[in-house]
């Protein structure tokens, strides 16, 4: 036991003092260390939460900004909208507006029609009201009057209220009558004429084969006819054997087959041997020479003319020209004068003469085309030239040609002109210049017959005939019936080649001087 005054209490007190000072100053200093480090720390860690603060911030705004960003967008979506549905509310206003504006105008109209109509009904009501007082003053007089003489009366009057009616009527009638009884005479005439004559021409459709023998128009004929018949079913054609001294008689319409059964007969007559099968053998030779001569025809009148590029069927269908004939005239060799006159005119009036001489030459190729085609020589030659790849210019010159298809160019005025020129100069078709002359004042003296004529004149060589009558004498109805008369008159006296036009002129002129 230590005891208060003890030096070992003392040294103990020193030590425990000195143990205490010194686990002060331990502590102290632990303690300060430790403030000084959680100063550090709380430094530090200021530092990292102001860092922190400052990014967050830094999020927090660019959030702030784009959501801004987003909402100034929508912002400006919604206002682009409404600007929308404002432009189109005002379209809308305009359009109801110009609805207004035209629904006005329309009442107006209704409103002045109304009033139109509201006085037209004030007339008519005033003019009943007149007719009701003529009716009763008519009835007043009918009521002294016997059946015959209301039945004149009323007679009189319907005659003299539907007059104009009954003239136009009448004249409507007449004019329907005259284009039907036209568009029927052209459809018979041109299939039955222009290619298919009904009447047998000896100069055209017929052709004469001489015999070295009498003899041999038995071996012709052969037994029971059975010759004749057979060279009459193979060539087409009708063998005519009358009293004439040795000479048969060839007839057809169409030339190709003639001319292929005359070199059939002259070959069989020249061999001797005649009967059904040498028949065949002569008709099969007689048809290639025919063949020959046609392609040969085309392609020499296609080189007489420089045209080039012509389709082969074409060139063929010409050659047949060689075996046709108008009036006399060869029809080849008039396709080729219109051809050369066509080029020529082209040429004077600086137009291209090589499609003008193409229209020429082809513009009667439908008159060597079968007889099967319905239509002009005109209208089939220019269908058959369009399937075979010739221009619009060329189809309807030869279409427009005889006038029946409008001309749509200067080159079918050319070839008109030219086909004219050709076909009716004194001389082409068998004609002399007497009698052409003739024919022309003869034409003329024939409307000056009629009444009312003060002056004709026969143009175009005589392919037309104008006609001037008195208007004070001739009315317009006259006229007409005037243009119907010479037409008939002309068709029953005179002989002409083609048509002829009437046209009838009838004016008024009205002159005063002023002195």
């Amino acid at each position: 036991m230590i005891v208060k005054g003890d030096p070992t209490f003392w040294a103990l007190a020193a030590a425990i003092t000195i143990g205490v000072s010194a686990g002060f100053l331990v502590v102290w200093m632990i303690t300060r260390h430790t403030r000084r480090a959680a100063r550090e720390q709380a430094g530090q860690l200021i530092e990292v939460a102001k860092r922190e603060a400052a990014v967050a911030a830094q999020e927090l705004k660019q959030r702030v900004e784009e959501e801004l960003t987003a909402t100034r967008a929508e912002h400006n979506r919604e206002f682009d909208r409404r600007e929308i549905e404002v432009e189109v509310k005002l379209r809308e206003i305009r359009a109801h507006e110009e609805s207004l504006g035209l629904l006005d105008y329309q009442l107006e109209q209704k409103s002045e029609r109304l009033a139109r109509e509201n006085a037209a009904v004030i007339q008519a009501r005033d003019a009943i009201r007149a007719l009701s007082k003529s009716l009763r003053k008519r009835l007043e007089g009918v009521s002294q009057m016997d059946a015959d003489e209301i039945r004149r009366a009323l007679r009189e009057e319907v005659q003299l209220e539907c007059q104009d009616e009954l003239r136009a009527l009448k004249r409507q009638i007449l004019d329907r009558s005259e284009q039907d009884l036209s568009n029927e005479a052209k459809r018979i005439l041109i299939t039955a004429m222009q290619r298919l004559a009904s009447k047998p021409n000896n100069d055209i459709t017929a052709t004469i084969v001489h015999l070295p023998t009498e003899e041999m128009k038995g071996r012709i004929i052969g037994r029971e006819g059975r010759n004749i018949k057979a060279f009459e079913a193979t060539t087409g054609v009708t063998l005519l054997i009358d009293e004439s001294p040795q000479m048969v008689l060839i007839s057809s319409f169409d030339p190709v087959r003639r001319e292929i059964a005359r070199i059939a007969l002259e070959a069989l007559v020249k061999d001797g041997r005649i009967h059904p099968a040498t028949i065949e053998e002569h008709h099969a030779r007689a048809r290639e020479e025919v063949d020959l001569n046609v392609q040969q025809s085309g392609e020499d009148a296609v080189q007489k003319l420089g045209i080039n590029g012509l389709h082969p069927e074409i060139i063929k269908m010409l050659g047949k020209l060689k075996y046709r004939f108008s009036y006399t005239q060869n029809a080849l060799d008039h396709s080729i004068e219109v051809g050369f006159l066509c080029s020529m005119i082209a040429s004077e009036l600086g137009l291209d003469p090589n499609i003008a001489k193409r229209a020429g030459l082809l513009h009667d190729v439908g008159k060597a085309i079968e007889g099967d085609y319905e239509g002009s020589h005109a209208t089939i030659g220019a269908d058959f030239v369009k399937r075979h790849g010739e221009t619009p210019i060329v189809v309807n010159a030869v279409a427009a040609h005889h006038e029946e298809v409008k001309p749509e160019t200067v080159y079918a005025g050319l070839v008109i002109l030219a086909d004219t020129v050709s076909a009716v100069r004194p001389g082409a078709r068998a004609e002399s210049m007497a009698g052409y002359i003739q024919r022309l004042e003869r034409l003329e003296k024939l409307a000056l017959s009629l009444e009312g004529v003060q002056q004709a004149f026969a143009i175009q060589a005589g392919r037309e005939v104008r006609v001037v009558v008195n208007p004070q004498s001739v009315t317009d109805e006259q006229a007409h019936e005037l243009a119907k008369e010479l037409r008939h008159r002309i068709e029953a006296e005179l002989q002409y080649p083609s048509t002829i036009k009437i046209t009838v002129i009838r004016e008024s002129r009205f002159t005063e001087t002023a002195t």
